[in-house]
């Protein structure tokens, strides 16, 4: 019923992206919004909130589409709660509307702004992901180690505190050096200042946000273009606030750490974390995304193996095992794959 209204609204509406000067227009179309609505709900429909939005779908799009025509939208506020993955995390969820929005920017900006990023970027984009970025992480260190035959160190870096330390004002100034319209840097300004870090007025941005995982790449692409065109760093991989930087020579990355870690603080008022810091050789085994890489193999993080098994204490499902299994094909975990495989056969013949 939902997907034959959407395709009737649709009918007659033209729309995509034409140019930087046009992307307001773009991105509050109707025929966006419907589209974005439809990607929204993929794996939400029976949540309380969507089917409310649902029931008045047809006058909630033109609400929407009307007050953001007038510039009279106000983004409302978020909902706080916390999750363990793996550490405590506070996560903000905006209203469904609020949401749909986050969904409607992201699809027009995110292919303008993903031109610019490195390539070696991989966290939230297309195409990327952790697989990706610790097969790249394998790749380096065989460059760097000339397959295996001399020592290769790898610099790793952690920013404290990264979503809740996103300074608003650099991040505007980022964004309006790339989109002339003042309609769009308008819905934009709105957007990134509904959520403020507590009692840091201007500061963080909510980890609920579709929006905020696109702001989060353009805000670190300075240092991503500053570590691989200023620095000249060939072998540098990043994914979100982790970073890891790979060289033949230990000293020359303890003098890359200041220079990085200046560059953070004057350009993004971005600070590295002291106790996450470290240099250390690929044979002695490096913990980057949840797998501890060696020079011929990687093994899942103690930490990860421990929680995984944890959950799968709790619930193991044909889904949820399916998705361990594919997690662990990516490594050294024939074991692992094995328990989970027995683990599942004994559920199964439980019920």
């Amino acid at each position: 019923m939902i997907r034959l209204k959407i395709e009737a609204l649709l009918e007659g509406w033209g729309g995509g992206f034409k140019g930087n000067h046009n992307a307001y227009y773009d991105i509050i179309s109707v025929q966006n919004l419907l589209v974005s609505w439809q990607e929204f709900l993929c794996g939400k429909r029976k949540r309380k909130d969507i089917a409310e939005f649902s029931l008045y779908l047809t006058d909630n799009i033109f609400t929407l589409h009307k007050e953001l025509t007038d510039r009279t939208y106000r983004h409302g506020p978020y909902q706080a709660f916390k999750i363990n993955d793996p550490r405590p995390r506070d996560i903000h969820k905006a209203s469904v509307r609020d949401r749909l929005l986050h969904h409607a920017i992201y699809r027009i900006l995110y292919p303008y702004f993903d031109n610019k990023f490195i390539f070696d970027s991989f966290s939230c984009r297309i195409d990327k992901g952790t697989h990706r970025a610790i097969d790249q992480f394998r790749k380096y260190g065989r460059i760097v180690s000339r397959n295996h035959s001399r020592t290769a160190w790898v610099l790793k870096c952690d920013i404290r505190k990264f979503f809740a330390s996103i300074d608003h004002d650099i991040l505007k100034d980022i964004l309006r050096h790339n989109i002339v319209s003042i309609d769009t840097m308008w819905l934009l300004g709105e957007t990134i200042d509904s959520f403020h870090t507590e009692n840091k007025f201007g500061k963080g941005l909510p980890l609920g946000n579709l929006t905020s995982q696109l702001f989060a790449n353009i805000y670190m692409n300075g240092l991503d273009q500053f570590v691989k065109r200023t620095l000249k760093i060939k072998h540098y991989i990043r994914y979100a606030d982790d970073f890891v930087i790979f060289h033949k020579s230990r000293v020359y990355l303890e003098n890359l750490i200041p220079k990085i870690s200046k560059f953070m603080d004057i350009e993004l008022k971005l600070s590295l974390h002291p106790d996450k810091v470290s240099i250390k050789t690929i044979a002695s085994g490096v913990d980057f995304l949840g797998w501890v890489s060696f020079q011929h193999h990687r093994v899942l993080r103690t930490s990860t193996r421990r929680r995984m098994f944890n959950k799968l204490g709790h619930e193991l499902t044909e889904k949820s095992s399916a998705s361990y299994l594919g997690l662990l094909s990516h490594g050294n975990a024939y074991e692992l794959s094995k328990r989970i495989k027995i683990e599942f056969r004994h559920n199964q013949n439980r019920y």
